[in-house]
């Protein structure tokens, strides 16, 4: 092994830990110090390292800046319309009393693809403050659930941003991503979400909050949950469906034109833009919101979705940094030697990134880089890169803790100690991250 890129990447991701924990530098330009310090250390020429920089910032940002800022769009109109509570009170209310964690896990499984997660968990909490007032019992009964559900979507499933740039760094099928999301996904919410939150409610009771806020809309003035439904599901669908026309799957009983013609409707660009311009005629201008307004809305959504495409950016970068000095190819030599699968890789890099430094979006675009320099010796086929951005997901989502801000988040609305927060919402993470990978290394024997 040679040892001086194996010094340059630890020095990368060494670097880049102490500027993100430490001096609170901004991950974006961590990532692009950590980038220069690995190609300095490799050996590169000077002006080198700024060409790859570029280029990794291009190559990286074409695909997900469109639908990154497309998908935070929509999902800003929906939440303005009253879409999420809508779909909430639908399983609610067709869920008996015992079936309500199922319904809330349900409703955070469905209202994360749209929208971020912390945006999603502040609109329902008052949901389940109400629903611990009336039963009395643990508010974990209800908040686990739904906590669980919105944790899967938002790290599992496109277009929520996360899974988005890594399937563009590893040049996974977004289609596929979006298959294997959902059935790894699962399997996962059940245990993380219900199971779980029966066990920790017995043994930590949390009371909703004395002073609430009231949901904002009625049953009256909410958009459908049909609508809602088919909304969410018009881009999720094309896109799937553009993967299996254009797949072995449909070689023989589709036309080459059908197929043609599917791969511009079925692509997340085209598919998001006409789920956007839906969303904002049926949940915008025929509910009364004027033009106005929704400009406003869809204006103010772009800026948390800029950090996010600047980050993924800055993770193309370091991605295309392991690639130019070799240290992938390297790597991927070492861990073969180790025995190590390719999944165990990603989930132990992504979950090694994640407990050190907090974010799982870092996490995920950090390993992610690295993994990507390991498929250039040695790549897979579409289906098993699709369950490696799961694994990578997985591993990100592990034990977080006190340098989280979801920690906090969640600390707080639902009125709970360290410790408690600890026991229940970082227990359910790493369930979650363990029935994950778990699911996934059992669907990678299969396909």
């Amino acid at each position: 092994m040679d040892s001086t890129l194996l010094i340059a990447i630890g020095a990368g991701i060494t670097v880049l830990l102490i500027l993100i924990l430490l001096f609170r530098i901004q991950a974006f330009i961590a990532l692009l110090i950590s980038s220069i310090v690995v190609g300095i250390i490799a050996g590169m020429d000077p002006y080198v390292i700024i060409e790859t920089i570029q280029k990794g910032m291009g190559n990286t940002l074409g695909f997900v800046a469109v639908v990154v800022g497309l998908g935070a769009m929509f999902g800003a109109i929906l939440e303005h319309s009253g879409g999420a509570e809508a779909v909430a009170s639908f399983l609610l209310k067709h869920f008996k009393e015992k079936g309500t964690s199922w319904a809330l896990m349900l409703t955070g499984f469905f209202i994360a693809i749209p929208v971020f997660f912390d945006v999603a968990f502040i609109i329902l909490v008052p949901m389940i403050y109400s629903l611990q007032r009336k039963s009395k019992k643990s508010l974990l009964i209800y908040a686990i659930p739904l906590l669980a559900g919105l944790a899967i979507t938002h790290s599992f499933i496109p277009p929520t941003p996360g899974p988005v740039a890594v399937a563009d760094i590893l040049n996974a099928d977004l289609g596929w991503v979006i298959v294997f999301g959902f059935i790894v996904g699962i399997p996962t919410a059940i245990f993380s979400g219900p199971l779980f939150a029966k066990y920790i409610a017995k043994r930590i009771h949390i009371d909703a909050p004395a002073l609430i806020e009231k949901i904002k809309t009625t049953d009256e003035k909410r958009p459908s949950v049909g609508m809602i439904f088919a909304i969410i599901g018009l881009p999720i669908v094309l896109i799937v469906c553009n993967t299996v026309l254009n797949s072995p799957i449909g070689e023989d009983w589709v036309s080459q034109t059908l197929k043609d013609w599917m791969k511009m409707i079925g692509h997340p660009f085209f598919a998001l833009i006409l789920a956007n311009l839906i969303a904002w005629y049926l949940l915008g201008v025929r509910r009364g919101t004027s033009l106005k307004t929704l400009q406003m809305i869809t204006a103010k959504s772009l800026g948390p979705a800029g950090i996010i495409i600047l980050l993924t950016g800055a993770g193309g970068v370091f991605k295309q940094m392991l690639i130019e000095t070799g240290t992938g190819t390297m790597l991927a030599d070492y861990f073969k030697e180790m025995g190590l699968g390719i999944f165990a890789v990603a989930f132990i890099l992504a979950a090694l990134v994640r407990m050190l430094q907090g974010s799982a979006t870092v996490a995920m675009i950090t390993a992610a880089g690295v993994v990507a320099s390991l498929l250039k010796t040695d790549p897979l086929g579409a289906m098993d890169t699709a369950l490696l951005v799961i694994a990578i997901a997985s591993g990100a989502s592990i034990l977080s803790h006190v340098n989280d801000s979801g920690f906090w988040l969640v600390s707080k609305y639902l009125g709970m100690t360290e410790k408690e927060t600890f026991k229940s919402w970082t227990m359910m993470t790493t369930i979650l991250a363990l029935v994950g990978i778990t699911t996934v290394g059992l669907l990678s024997l299969i396909v």
